[in-house]
């Protein structure tokens, strides 16, 4: 199996890491104001969890919704990050803001935060939120090293150098691709069965 190259795209993983970060401050220091954005599509959500909850087999429908939503666009970003890495960023501050939001909300809805996060986000979210830094990452360096082909000044003899990032690049971002994969079957899973139960209790 290729490998990852995690230390070598240490940067971008980094900075996968910091806007995820900022989104999640900024979701809940601004909760009030994001509600008219953000409640729409929570509230959205809660309709297509009801409907999968009031399903014959609920484990099994959730799993394949929670899957096939994560990974289509996780995969997406990571590949549709070639472009300048618009998307990464974006997927990365819209999830961070909608996390916070929803923990900010709940709080202020005097939901017990303790147990949301223990039972409705650690179980999943140990595994998930991994995955999906580890795509905007790869989807961030593609975009990083898309910008310097176009923007970079070339210097001699830097052609071979350079075909053969690229083709360390794409080798690695294909085992980030199928590892995204193999964590997110995993994470929904887990979503739902344990956290399922967990929050349903």
């Amino acid at each position: 199996m290729p490998k990852l190259h995690l230390f070598r795209y240490k940067g971008a993983l980094l900075l996968s890491l910091v806007l995820f970060a900022a989104g999640l401050v900024l979701g809940c220091l601004n909760a009030g104001i994001l509600q008219s954005v953000v409640a729409g599509e929570v509230d959205k959500l809660r309709e297509v969890s009801g409907g999968l909850a009031a399903s014959e087999h609920p484990e099994l429908q959730f799993f394949i919704f929670i899957f096939l939503n994560n990974v289509i666009k996780s995969v997406l970003v990571i590949w549709l990050g070639a472009f300048l890495g618009v998307l990464p960023v974006l997927f990365l501050l819209l999830n961070g803001l909608a996390l916070g939001f929803v923990v900010s909300a709940s709080g202020a809805a005097g939901a017990d935060l303790g147990e949301l996060i223990v039972k409705g986000l650690l179980p999943h979210g140990i595994i998930e939120i991994p995955a999906l830094l580890l795509a905007c990452g790869y989807g961030l360096k593609f975009g990083g090293m898309v910008w310097a082909g176009l923007f970079k000044p070339r210097r001699k003899g830097e052609s071979g150098k350079r075909k053969r990032e690229w083709a360390s690049f794409l080798n690695s971002a294909w085992s980030a691709t199928l590892w995204v994969v193999i964590l997110l079957v995993i994470a929904a899973l887990i979503e739902s069965t344990v956290t399922y139960h967990l929050v349903r209790n």
